[in-house]
């Protein structure tokens, strides 16, 4: 009910900016003025906004806690008896009775006499702590209205003011970013640290084992779980090298066709339909995978071991026989056909950048075309490209879904791309789902193995930014 409050503060708003501005105009009459009216209409919306915001988001936030303690000082003896579990569940049924719904549990007697009351009496806590908060909003509403319309005067240097709200505003903007990123590292850390307090670092970096999966009873064979990630950053890089074996080449190729070869009907019309496959939920990127690549793979293989068998190469013949459908070749090929447009369109971009005068000089010195994009276009254009090749190695290190349906979830420590693999996100999901407790070492893993992936992807980062600024080039 609160938030009915902001059409009416949308009214006052617009009020306050055109009261402002009048105002403005009437008292600048024959005066030198520092700031348009517009501004100072500008500064009296301010001051008439804020306040009131300031006043329903605190309502809202604190109103919940406020309202479950009111709630709970008013409580019958019966109710202040039950258990913490039980207490709040009788309250969640007291408010839905109070908002004329069915009770989600039956109570037995007394508490389902008590009921009908509880819902009564929460339902009137809950409607008081809404008008407070819409009188709050409007009080300060009104404050802040009388105290920027007693300033308003041809000297007030309204356009300072504003400027400075909106500085502030873009600086807490940037603040909710960096805090937000010093909140994620903050919770990776504090959780890892829990981890590897019951499993050394050595043995979760360098051991080859990864079965987290404890047992209910000490005396039962691997109650301690293993947790040597090498497996699956063995399985994350060698899903991560098939999929740009794929996007790099033919990325790239095809962004320099688009850039220098195409004409422009042609590239208007190709580059919004290759863009179109970013576009697509990685979803159906696995179910592509599943039900199409992972078969027709397979087949290949299995024909091709056919044909090897009883020869010299039988044994790898044989081998190829068992290829299943779920394989890292199938995960890394279908990601690398989703990262192409990352590679093309940002490559597009960076090559359409470099300037003519460039092209123009090589192709004065007598040099094709061809030799223009090897020697002149692509050393210019490198670092952009080198940024591309990162934003997608970055996607790819971070990808779920396709992994999880189309190289399954087995952790081996393998650089065969026919064997089935799984990730390091992929185990992050699965450690995470399901009803976990977060003591255990077993979900405390996921963070673990999102600490080591967050410095991986942060060194890999330093090093394409050490890379780019050894081979920026500056053109006029």
């Amino acid at each position: 009910m609160t938030w009915f409050f902001l059409p009416i503060l949308i009214v006052a708003a617009v009020a306050a900016y055109v009261g402002g501005r009048a105002l403005a105009r009437r008292r600048q009459q024959g005066e030198r003025a520092h700031s348009r009216p517009g501004q100072h209409g500008a500064y009296a919306l301010i001051w008439t906004v804020v306040p009131a915001l300031v006043v329903l988001i605190g309502a809202t936030i604190l109103g919940p806690s406020i309202e479950g303690e009111l709630t709970a000082a008013g409580a019958p003896e019966a109710v202040g008896e039950l258990e913490p579990f039980r207490r709040a569940a009788f309250f969640a049924d007291a408010r839905a009775v109070g908002a004329g719904q069915q009770a989600a549990q039956i109570w037995p007697a007394p508490y389902a006499e008590l009921l009908p009351a509880e819902g009564q009496r929460v339902a009137r806590i809950g409607l008081a702590l809404d008008l407070a908060g819409i009188a709050g909003a409007a009080l300060a509403a009104l404050l802040g209205a009388w105290f920027v319309f007693s300033r308003i005067r041809p000297g007030l240097r309204a356009r300072n003011r504003v400027e400075g709200w909106i500085v502030g505003l873009l600086f807490a903007s940037s603040a909710v970013a960096v805090l937000t990123t010093v909140g994620i590292i903050a919770s990776l850390v504090f959780d890892s640290i829990r981890f590897f307090s019951s499993v050394p670092i050595a043995e979760f970096l360098f051991g080859t084992q990864w079965s987290p999966q404890t047992a209910i009873r000490a005396d039962q064979v691997g109650s301690t779980g293993a947790f040597g990630a090498l497996p699956l950053f063995a399985g994350t890089f060698l899903i991560m090298l098939i999929a740009m074996a794929v996007a790099a080449p033919v990325g790239l190729f095809a962004a320099i066709y688009l850039s220098e070869y195409a004409g422009p009907v042609f590239r208007a019309t190709v580059k919004p339909v290759l863009e179109i496959l970013a576009g697509v939920p990685t979803v159906v990127y696995g179910f592509f995978a599943a039900l199409t690549v992972g078969p027709a793979f397979r087949e290949f293989f299995n024909g091709l071991g056919a044909l090897l068998v009883g020869g010299p190469l039988d044994g790898v013949g044989q081998y190829l026989m068992l290829v299943q459908n779920q394989m890292a070749l199938v995960a890394g090929a279908v990601m690398g056909i989703m990262l192409i447009p990352f590679v093309s369109s940002l490559s597009d971009d960076i090559i359409n950048a470099v300037p003519q005068s460039l092209r123009d000089g090589s192709y004065a010195m007598g040099a094709t075309k061809s030799e223009t994009v090897k020697r002149v276009l692509l050393p210019a254009a490198l670092p952009g490209v080198a940024g591309a090749m990162l934003l997608a190695m970055s996607r790819a290190i971070g990808e779920t879904m396709i992994v999880t349906m189309a190289a399954g979830l087995a952790a081996r420590l393998t650089l065969n791309p026919l064997d089935t693999v799984t990730t390091v996100t992929v185990q992050i999901v699965t450690l995470l789902t399901g009803d976990q407790e977060f003591d255990s070492p077993k979900t405390l893993a996921a963070f673990g193995l999102g600490l080591t992936l967050f410095l991986m992807t942060l060194v890999l980062n330093i090093v394409a930014q050490r890379i780019v600024q050894t081979y920026r080039q500056q053109y006029d």
